[in-house]
């Protein structure tokens, strides 16, 4: 059984998710089948081989970092789960929603996140190389509420702000809020007004947001550089150990 529901990936019109502003995007429920969602919840990887970051470049507080590598250790259906992501159904389908022709060339990257308590991700704009990102929110009901945020947030600037900027979630308009439990994805695609951000999360300690990332990375010159020098976009090492972080 498959783990991608293709029937509600085609559900998905990619008119209406280009015409969303400040930029495009869509939450999207059951994208994984359900009874797949539950067993890639069951067989997440433990923590103790992410690495931990006490602060990251626009946010604060805790959060647990784990790259994908084709080498990886990690659950057989996590392992299916991604090969599927490498096949044509799933890429077709970013590139349906993305408005990409056959021959633009793109590179996917992924990583999973936990994060706990006060953790925050401040507004921003992705890096160029970045043409979007897929997130997959892992949380059951039993394991977070939702009152304790979590959601990434759709923010606007009303065009005041260049990409590069820092404002703080007081300087934009929060048009919309991701859903993030029962199988819930969420998928935007970069411009250069494409803020969004995650407000400090208010769980109690032992608690972990997580999410499992795909990035879809456009082959320019960064990129290319970067695979001359053996690392992937993100600028992590191809083959590595699972803890190693970007230079």
């Amino acid at each position: 059984m498959q783990y991608l529901n293709l029937e509600r990936m085609r559900q998905v019109d990619p008119e209406t998710f280009r015409a969303r502003r400040p930029f495009p995007w869509t939450n999207v429920q059951g994208l994984i089948n359900d009874d797949r969602f539950l067993q890639l919840c069951d067989t997440l990887p433990d923590i103790s081989v992410f690495a931990r970051h006490s602060s990251r470049t626009g946010g604060y507080g805790d959060l647990h970092a784990l790259q994908y590598w084709p080498g990886l250790e990690i659950a057989q259906p996590w392992r299916d789960f991604i090969a599927e992501l490498q096949q044509g159904e799933y890429q077709d389908f970013l590139r349906r929603l993305f408005g990409l022709s056959p021959r633009q060339r793109i590179e996917l990257t992924m990583h999973w996140h936990f994060e706990g308590p006060d953790f925050s991700i401040s507004p921003h704009v992705d890096a160029r190389r970045k043409m979007g990102s897929h997130i997959f929110y892992l949380n059951r009901e039993a394991d977070w509420d939702p009152r304790w945020g979590g959601q990434t947030l759709v923010l606007d600037d009303g065009g005041r702000f260049p990409a590069t900027a820092r404002p703080g979630f007081e300087d934009l308009q929060q048009v919309a809020a991701s859903e993030i439990l029962g199988n819930q994805s969420f998928i935007f695609q970069r411009n250069e007004h494409s803020w969004h951000g995650v407000r400090p999360l208010e769980c109690p300690p032992g608690r972990l947001r997580k999410v499992f990332i795909v990035v879809v990375n456009r082959i320019n010159l960064q990129v290319l550089w970067r695979r001359l020098r053996g690392k992937d976009p993100d600028g992590y090492p191809r083959h590595r150990e699972p803890a190693a972080r970007p230079q």
